[in-house]
């Protein structure tokens, strides 16, 4: 498959044609995000993650289009009735031509005064985990891997590295970094990988590898 990492906490997957797109949130600039998906995932509610008017203008617009996600995000979605499909832990469904296996249920602790909010990862094909904004661990071999967040500490995104032991990790939701942030990212993951003996990079908006 093919994999395109977009702004922020934003990828598309593309195999044998046939496309999906995980959280093309507010902080995802590209106007095509959606373009020529098949199915939109979407992890959680936060608006780096979801940006609902720009859904309901996708689905409006293809007619073939179906989200999913967590019951909150459907909830918030329950307008567009039946192309909206709410989604939980333990799931296995077939979308778009990938065998997606959902994992997870809430969000990291954002603050000590606010309850998390509902959170599902999407482990796709077997092959790539998207765990939205959790360290929920599932044995991937490609990682899709939070690079920075108010929720976490690079010490967390590098023991959660070495928990889920991916062959490959790619940064994600890193769309909050300047230019000197972005490359302490990059050095921390490569940091890990040689140590791990690993393929750990940032993806650059619009760059694709095969996996």
């Amino acid at each position: 498959m093919q994999l395109t990492k977009l702004g922020h906490a934003c990828v598309r997957l593309r195999k044998d044609d046939r496309t999906l797109v995980i959280d093309p949130g507010g902080l995802t600039p590209e106007d095509d995000a959606i373009t020529g998906a098949e199915a939109v995932l979407i992890t959680h509610e936060h608006f780096d993650h979801l940006e609902a008017e720009r859904l309901r203008r996708a689905l409006a617009d293809d007619p073939r289009l179906t989200v999913y996600t967590c019951r909150a995000v459907a909830g918030i979605l329950g307008d567009v009735g039946d192309r909206v499909r709410a989604v939980g832990e333990g799931d296995s469904l077939t979308i778009a031509g990938f065998e997606v296996s959902v994992v997870g249920q809430k969000h990291e602790i954002v603050h000590p005064d606010v309850p998390p909010v509902d959170n599902v990862g999407f482990f796709i094909d077997e092959e790539v985990f998207h765990p939205g904004d959790a360290f929920t661990v599932v044995r991937a071999p490609t990682l899709l891997v939070p690079g920075q967040a108010p929720w976490m500490k690079a010490p967390e995104m590098i023991q959660y590295l070495r928990e889920v032991e991916p062959r490959r990790a790619y940064a994600v939701h890193d769309g909050l970094l300047n230019e000197a942030g972005l490359g302490l990212l990059e050095s921390q993951l490569s940091g890990e990988g040689k140590r791990q003996d690993a393929d750990f990079q940032r993806l650059r908006p619009g760059e694709s590898v095969e996996i």
